[in-house]
Order: C-alpha cells, then structure tokens, then sequence
C-alpha cells in the first residue's frame, strides 16, 4: 500500500560500495528493492561524493527517477526537469577559490596528483588518475590552471603514502576553510566550508517538507561521517553498510550487511515493509 504524503520518508543512498559494489556491479535485488522503496511513495535519491555526469547513469540503472541528486558530496544539488537534456538541472551550486588549499597541500604532497571540479562538473587534473576515477569530461593541464576557477571540489590523489600516513599529513595541513574527507585508499575529496552530504540533503528535505525523523542515509565510506551526524542528530537513521572503516560505523545507527552481501536491499526491506 502506498504511503500519504505526510507519512513519506527521504532515503539518501550513497552509490559507491554502497548501491554499487566497489568494482560497480549493481545487483538486481538491490536495484528492485530501491525501486519497490520508491514504489511505496518514499523519496528515495542518490546522494554521493560522484560528479553529476557519473551520477545520473547510475539513476538510470537503477529504474529511479528523484526529485533531487546530491553529488560532489554536497557541493552540487540537482533537481528533475523532464525537458531538460539530461533530464535534470542544477538546482544549487556552491564553490570554493582552491588556490590556497592546493597550494598548502601541494608543499605538503610532494608527487601527489590534482583535479578541480567546476560548476559545469568538467575536471581540469594535473598528475595521474586511473582511468574513470573522474568524469568524462576532464583536461589534463599545467598546476598553475588549477588555481584559476572557482572549484566546486578539489581531488587530491596519493598513492605513494599509506592511509594512515595520508591521514596524518593532512591533519597537519589544518584546512579549517574547506570541508575534507578522505576516502578509502589515499584519496582527498575537498569541498566549500560547511557542505557536506548532509547539508545537501537538508536542502533537499527542506523542500520536499519532510520531516527530520523520516530520514534515512546509507553508506560506507568516511565522506558519509557527516552525513550520518546529519540523520542521526534529527532523530532520523543512518545505516552503515557492514565493511565500513570502524569510524563511520561508530556514528551510525544500524549496520546492514557489506555490498558483496547486497546490504542495502536487506536494509531497505527492514525498515520499509510493504
């Protein structure tokens, strides 16, 4: 039975090892049980540290249609609009100067490589990245081109340091100005001061007027910590999925299974019995 409008709830999936497993598999129990949640008359939408061209693929893949997306971790809220080319358009957009904080890290990170996302979610890099690790839509350039746009997120990569030694370096750069987060193997995701997942969703319910108990998040990386503060402080639930770092496991309400165990379907038919 389909729920009332006032009875709905907002579910903020993150996409990596998340709704996808790590190396991208999307399993079909997953997706049928994101849509039957969606069927039910519940909001569900993505809400993930992917540029936009990488997000709504997945929301193809899926079967879903939000309202909203949330990507670059918060930095980007984009809402649907049928006419539009991609079916969606940017609804709130916040950026950043990345000059100062890429010239602290750079004296920081010998060897390290770099990217600026801007507004339009084309990538300017510097250095190496694998190959999809960012948007289609990239150009390789010098350092010094890196510090002239506006950033709506700035990627810091570092294979040589371990986590843990990637971890303290970047303590020891106090970037108090900017939100960080870093992710599961040497890897730095740079946002504007006071966006976050969390605060993209906020927007998000904000206009949906759902309230902040009828919240649900899930996700698995450390770019989630925030996310999960966010859902969990309105009295509303944050799942972390079973092979989530010990740190987002410890500001979240329920764990579910791992990706491999296709934990999100098992949450989803948890909580949202139809």
């Amino acid at each position: 039975m389909k729920v009332s409008s006032d009875e709905r709830w907002l579910i903020g999936l993150d996409i990596d090892g998340t709704v996808l497993t790590e190396d991208g598999v999307l399993h079909e129990r997953v997706a049928s049980e994101i849509r039957r949640v969606r069927d039910l008359g519940h909001e569900v939408m993505p809400a993930t540290g992917r540029s936009v061209s990488m997000t709504l693929p997945v929301i193809d893949r899926v079967g879903i249609a939000p309202a909203y997306s949330v990507s670059a971790n918060g930095a980007i809220v984009m809402r649907r609009d049928a006419d539009a080319p991609m079916a969606y358009v940017r609804d709130r957009v916040a950026t950043f100067d990345p000059r100062e904080v890429l010239t602290t890290i750079r004296g920081h990170l010998r060897g390290a490589s770099y990217a600026v996302e801007d507004a339009e979610g084309v990538f300017r890099y510097t250095g190496d990245f694998p190959e999809g690790a960012l948007a289609a839509g990239r150009l390789r350039v010098e350092f010094d081109e890196l510090l002239e746009s506006p950033a709506t997120r700035v990627v810091v990569l570092s294979p040589g340091h371990a986590i843990e030694d990637f971890l303290k370096v970047v303590e020891r750069m106090g970037l108090h100005k900017v939100s960080y987060n870093v992710g599961w193997t040497a890897w730095l995701d740079i946002a504007p001061d006071g966006v976050n997942k969390g605060t993209g969703l906020e927007y998000v319910r904000e206009r949906l007027d759902i309230p902040r108990e009828r919240v649900m998040v899930l996700g698995d990386g450390r770019n989630d910590i925030d996310m999960f503060e966010w859902a969990a402080s309105g009295g509303g639930v944050a799942v972390a999925m079973g092979q989530s770092p010990d740190e987002v496991r410890a500001v979240a309400t329920d764990v579910t299974g791992t990706d491999l165990e296709q934990g999100v379907a098992s949450a989803l038919a948890r909580y949202f019995q139809g």
